[in-house]
């Protein structure tokens, strides 16, 4: 089993029109509401990818109940810690003839003590059956970023495969745990760690700082560009395809998806960095959030580019001869 923690899962507004023109009165627009957050887009991938989860997040008020509503019509798995504050909401603003997507979110939920505590405990008997543990996004609070923490630590207690795609004040303290994946971009990364990523040099010393803390495989993403991750301590390039891109919300969270689905596949490293990298760009060419079928970007993956840097895996030819 998957199990997926989405700290501050999002209820979304989402109004289609064929063209936005600000300072100026917009009407007839479409208006769907979808169940958002890092976390449950990785969740509505996977299930894309054939791939079932299990979700744990906080919820509450009006916003918490339609949220809930949302995952079961999408048949996403989930269990939910109640909150006495409101769910955060976001509108998004989708113009469709110029590609083009405003968003705008209300604050962060509060969360008690005991909400935390609530989720601590749910987190620690639902972990025990699932074999990858995924923390995706931030926290609502800076109080209740000690989950993130606490998950990994029992995730390794336990031997469990934990995935962090998450990004915060304690990014640090969080990496010191040495989770067996993590993924970020440039941006989290100079933001939490307080460095600058703007040449190879300096993004090489960082996968070898996070090598040496424990972190079997590492990815750190750079939206359309190319960028770079590493297997244990073998490290790539990776040139993703050339692609007529509409909105990158999301793209990170298809990526991680990408590779949940390699890792459960048994895919080999290159291909699965291909596999989600092309996963990726895909989301990349449509308004809407990690929903692309696996038919949808098969054709991009051979367009990946993935080039060895610094030492190199030795291949050895197994096949069978006969003299």
């Amino acid at each position: 089993m998957v199990l997926i923690i989405t700290l501050n899962p999002l209820l979304e507004r989402r109004f289609y029109y064929n063209q936005v023109t600000l300072n100026n009165v917009n009407r007839s627009g479409k208006v769907k509401y979808q169940a958002g957050g890092k976390g449950i887009n990785v969740a509505r991938q996977l299930k894309r990818l054939g791939i079932d989860s299990h979700n744990l997040i906080f919820s509450g008020g009006s916003n918490g109940k339609t949220l809930r509503d949302l995952l079961r019509k999408e048949n996403l798995n989930f269990t939910s810690v109640h909150i006495e504050d409101q769910t955060r909401e976001a509108a998004v603003i989708i113009s469709n003839n110029d590609k083009k997507i405003f968003s705008f979110f209300s604050n962060n939920p509060i969360i008690s003590k005991d909400e935390i505590q609530s989720l601590k405990n749910l987190i620690s008997k639902v972990i025990v059956n699932c074999e990858i543990m995924v923390i995706s996004g931030s926290s609502p609070t800076e109080e209740s970023s000690e989950l993130v923490e606490f998950a990994i630590s029992l995730a390794n207690k336990l031997d469990k495969v934990s995935i962090c795609d998450y990004y915060g004040k304690n990014l640090n303290e969080v990496f010191n745990l040495a989770p067996t994946v993590v993924h970020n971009n440039y941006e989290e990364l100079e933001r939490y760690l307080n460095l600058t990523l703007n040449n190879e040099e300096a993004i090489l010393d960082l996968l070898q700082l996070l090598y040496s803390k424990g972190i079997k495989r590492a990815y750190l993403t750079n939206g359309e560009k190319e960028f770079y991750a590493q297997n244990f301590d073998y490290v790539y390039k990776i040139y993703p395809p050339s692609v007529d891109s509409f909105d990158s919300t999301g793209c990170g969270d298809a990526f991680v998806a990408g590779l949940i689905y390699g890792w459960k596949v048994g895919d080999v490293f290159e291909h699965s960095l291909k596999f989600s990298t092309a996963l990726a760009s895909a989301n990349s060419t449509t308004s809407e959030v990690c929903n692309i079928e696996l038919n949808q970007f098969e054709q991009l993956i051979d367009q990946v580019r993935v080039e060895q840097i610094g030492k190199k895996i030795k291949l050895i030819d197994d096949s069978p001869t006969s003299y």
